[in-house]
């Protein structure tokens, strides 16, 4: 019996790009962005507060959610658009997307579709110029940082309002207290 599965078709990155600019839908070139919730969008509004708070006079800049990253891996090219990125080498101002990371921040996925914790960190891990991989917990306090020092990358799991996350090589820190700010947590 044949199979009748959602086939999946590939399509250029040139055609994605034209694609996009025409789109009223953001879509990741090879995932499609699902709906976040309002705890989302306050964790990550507050995390690109405090980055951007921090960054200003100084050469680095936080860019939200509809900025799209560009990601040129051995053999391919991907695009996502990350809840929160710091650029410290933007692209010019008129190009559609970034390159060059030196930060990016992801809630933890809600659902098991997502690939925050799998693909796109492994995606993202490649990137020589990223320095901090940051996921946020929505519904609790929590944080799994992803750290490249000179060991190679380092994870660690934040889980106290108290906690910091330092940011050495950008001069600056998120604290989870600020990060939360407005997060009503249920006491499950």
């Amino acid at each position: 019996m044949m199979s009748t599965g959602r086939k999946i078709d590939f399509i250029s990155v040139e055609d994605y790009l034209t694609g996009e600019q025409q789109s009223l839908v953001k879509r990741e070139y090879m995932l499609e962005m699902l709906e976040a919730r309002n705890a989302h969008n306050i964790v990550a509004s507050n995390a690109l507060r405090l980055l951007f708070s921090q960054h200003q006079g100084k050469p680095c800049h936080g860019f939200n959610s509809d900025t799209k990253m560009r990601v040129r891996m051995s053999n391919e090219t991907r695009f996502s658009y990350s809840d929160v990125s710091v650029f410290c080498r933007p692209n010019p101002q008129s190009d559609v997307f970034q390159d060059l990371p030196s930060v990016i921040v992801e809630m933890f996925p809600e659902s098991p579709r997502r690939s925050d914790d799998g693909e796109k960190r492994e995606t993202y891990l490649t990137m020589p110029s990223l320095t901090h991989y940051i996921l946020l917990a929505q519904s609790a306090v929590g944080a799994v940082v992803y750290e490249r020092g000179s060991a190679g990358l380092e994870r660690r799991v934040l889980t106290e309002l108290t906690d910091s996350i330092p940011l050495l090589e950008l001069n600056i820190s998120l604290s989870l207290a600020a990060v939360y700010d407005g997060i009503e947590f249920s006491d499950e």
